[in-house]
């Protein structure tokens, strides 16, 4: 059903109200239909069997092709006795490999888990430990340096490795590899009866029928700091990750066939698990896979050799727009990028507006802020990508998804706001926890009832997960959010959020990354410091920023200290670490760690 918007606001018959931002073309009702990966994969390759599915160092898998290596990686997996309910790690940078195997893996009920290829050997056990997976596919040039010194400590039976380049050299394109690769890793893979990926490729396909629960049978574990930053496997089944494909079919605007999807962010992570690998193949798209992040310069150049006309979705964070944004010259040395980043979304931290205005100008584009967490297979909502959108929300839940404003400290009070016709608490001064609710929200935490306990809980017959981040409602039904809970810092009896001042302090036209975090201090409880970056060749200092903030913000918000560091640390998505650089300071170290 497409609804038909009137402004500011209607309602329809549950009594729901709509902003003025919910996209025209976009239902807020519709059905969600139980079903498995590979149903959503198998009906997709009867639309589009002969169309291009992945662009890999110049290689094309074609949707039918690529259906065929899950079918035969599948009936491989199951003859090595791999069943449902078994678990499956990917120690594997993006490559076409990773998604074969996901989808073979889930085709026979088994349950994959990606892994960040960065992690050093202790944080790859550490995730073993809490996944207990029986058989690794794996890089083989990490394998000597992350996997051999603590696989004898872990539960897996089965290694499969692979080269980067495997698929890319079946497709028969060896000699173009050198282009994008200088020199291409490899490494030696010991582990006794270690079997090539390649090899199991060449299995007829013969996939045994499995039968489950599509809302109840998991389809992967995906790791997850949650609202403690202890890390935890969110469960998210099949249905959750099948309706998550379609809540953003929907606000994409539909099918769109022969459309490009660019493939930067690491496909181990929710963000690219959902916006980059499912939603590509939903919405009958093709993949721009990158094993590492190209240059901007590079990334242009793909943009306008590859066969772009459709245009390409592009999901980032924001310092992957803001690149693309100071990019020099680009219309004059890229002409035949403009106007193709048409469905641009930025997630994993705020979008500043400068940086939104700046990238459509440079490029013709168009971008909106998303919000999602791993525990709802991660998106939730974003700003409208065919009309105005709101800068600083995070934008609108998609279909399906119900979201609302609760009390942090007792959920059991009550919805503050709900976005109801009724309702009357919006604004900043009615700030509590953001709750969701919606077909996308994930089974458990692996292993941790009691953590579940206290993040999914039943209301009015609904379940909601409480996502730990702080905001409010604003009349017009978007979400602004302020910070974490678990971030908030109190100083002398104040509340403040880190964001807020992160965003305040970047206002100062020397500053181009701000980090806020607090400290232990006895007297204040906690107090601020600011970690900031700073543009070239500016006459800035900690004390002129100190007097800028005293200047511009309430008292209690201005940082007690302030550094000037080179680029603030981030993770492989390219969201701000605070939390790495609170733990460095000595303040942080001498309150809560031993000394030596």
């Amino acid at each position: 059903m497409t609804l038909k918007m009137q402004k500011p606001f209607y309602v329809d018959e549950n009594k729901r109200w709509f902003s003025k931002w919910w996209p025209e073309n976009v239902p807020y009702n519709t059905t969600f239909e139980e079903k498995t990966l590979n149903e959503l994969l198998d009906e997709q390759v009867e639309k589009f069997a002969n169309d291009n599915f992945i662009w890999f160092l110049d290689a094309w898998i074609t949707y039918k092709q690529f259906q065929d290596y899950v079918k035969s990686f599948a009936t491989a997996l199951a003859n090595l006795g791999i069943k449902k309910g078994d678990v499956i790690t990917l120690y594997l940078p993006n490559c076409p490999q990773y998604i074969v195997a996901y989808y073979a893996i889930t085709r026979i009920g088994a349950i994959a888990s990606g892994i960040n290829p960065t992690y050093q050997p202790v944080e790859v056990l550490h995730q073993f430990d809490i996944i207990k997976p029986k058989m690794l596919i794996v890089l083989d040039a990490l394998y000597e340096s992350s996997i051999k010194p603590i696989i004898q400590e872990s539960t897996i039976e089965i290694v499969v490795y692979t080269n980067l380049v495997d698929l890319a050299e079946i497709k028969g394109v060896k000699k173009a590899i050198g282009k994008f690769v200088k020199k291409i890793p490899t490494g030696k893979v010991d582990f006794q009866g270690a079997l090539k990926f390649n090899e199991l490729l060449k299995t007829k396909a013969e996939v045994p029928k499995v039968t489950f629960d599509v809302k109840e049978h998991p389809a992967t574990y995906i790791m997850t700091g949650g609202t403690t930053g202890l890390p935890k496997a969110a469960v998210l089944t099949h249905f959750n990750v099948v309706s998550n494909a379609k809540q953003c079919k929907l606000w994409l605007g539909g099918e769109k066939p022969g459309i490009g999807n660019i493939g930067i962010l690491p496909l181990f992570h929710s963000f690219a698990h959902t916006i980059v690998m499912n939603i590509s193949l939903t919405i009958g798209g093709w993949i721009m896979l990158f094993p590492t992040p190209p240059s901007q310069a590079e990334l242009c150049e793909h943009i306008e050799r590859l066969p772009c006309k459709e245009g390409l979705i592009y999901a980032g964070t924001e310092i992957l727009f803001k690149r693309l944004a100071v990019l020099k010259n680009i219309k004059r040395r890229f002409p035949g990028v403009m106007g193709k980043l048409i469905l641009c979304i930025s997630s994993a931290g705020p979008l500043h507006e400068p940086v939104r205005d700046t990238f459509v100008k440079n490029t013709g584009g168009r971008i909106v802020e998303g919000y999602g967490l791993s525990e709802a297979g991660p998106a939730v909502s974003a700003g409208n990508l065919f009309g105005e959108s709101p800068i600083g929300s995070i934008g609108m839940p998609f279909t399906g998804t119900e979201w609302g404003i609760w009390p942090t400290d007792d959920f059991n009070k009550g919805p503050i706001c709900m976005g109801n016709p009724e309702d009357k608490n919006f604004g900043i001064e009615h700030t509590g926890e953001i709750c969701v609710s919606g077909p996308q929200i994930m089974l458990e935490y692996l292993d941790k009832p009691d953590e579940t306990e206290t993040t999914i809980i039943e209301y009015e017959g609904k379940l909601w997960l409480l996502t730990g981040d702080i905001g409010f409602m604003s009349q017009d039904g978007t979400i602004e959010i302020r910070d974490r809970k678990k971030q908030l810092i109190k100083c002398k009896g104040y509340s403040v959020f880190p964001k807020e001042v992160e965003e305040l302090l970047m206002k100062h036209p020397d500053i181009g990354e701000a980090a806020v975090a607090g400290l232990p201090d006895e007297e204040c409880g906690e107090i601020i410091k600011a970690w900031v970056s700073i543009e070239e060749d500016c006459d800035c200092s900690p004390q002129k920023i100190k007097e800028w903030a005293q200047n511009n913000m309430a008292h209690y918000k201005v940082p007690h200290s302030i550094a000037i560091i080179g680029e603030l640390p981030k993770n492989l998505i390219g969201k701000v670490q605070r939390r790495l650089l609170q733990e460095a300071d000595p303040i942080w170290k001498k309150k809560y760690r031993k000394s030596k």
